[in-house]
């Protein structure tokens, strides 16, 4: 076969089913209406997270563009972190003819395990720029001693 004659792209079969499903649950859902609790669920998602230890702490840093602090909940529970809220979606201009959207709108949730013991009454929490940072101590590490045998 000659590549040379090929687009650059080519023709990419699984883009296409992608684009046919869209298409056929965009018809679906015009004949049957989705309930507003089902909508939310679809709507999940949840953040991406990097997860190190720094100075005797663990922290954990959240991607969370376009929420607001006071949408955003952080606990620990079950050695754990939960981070979950919402982010919402400013109102569609009716002027506006959009071609695509591809930012993440709706209910989101995050469970991060933790990897050490800490001391979750101690953790602290700062939201700036879209990066939830969550700075938990880590508890001292028990050290070992050895004893003599008298």
């Amino acid at each position: 076969m000659d590549r040379r004659n090929l687009p650059a792209f080519g023709w990419n079969p699984l883009r296409e089913l992608v684009r046919i499903e869209q298409e056929l649950n965009k018809v679906f859902n015009e004949l049957v209406p989705t309930p507003k609790a089902e909508i939310e669920e679809i709507t999940r998602w949840a953040p991406r997270v990097d997860v190190y230890e720094k100075d005797n702490k663990l922290v954990i840093e959240a991607e969370i563009p376009g929420a607001k602090k006071e949408d955003v909940e952080v606990k620990i529970k079950d050695n754990a972190v939960i981070i979950r809220g919402e982010v919402k979606r400013e109102e569609e201009e009716k002027d506006k003819t959009y071609y695509r959207t591809e930012r993440f709108y709706g209910v989101f949730e995050r469970v991060i395990p933790l990897p050490v013991d800490v001391k979750p009454d101690e953790a602290k929490a700062t939201f700036e720029n879209g990066i939830l940072r969550i700075e938990i101590p880590k508890l001292a590490e028990e050290k070992e001693i050895k004893i003599e045998v008298s």
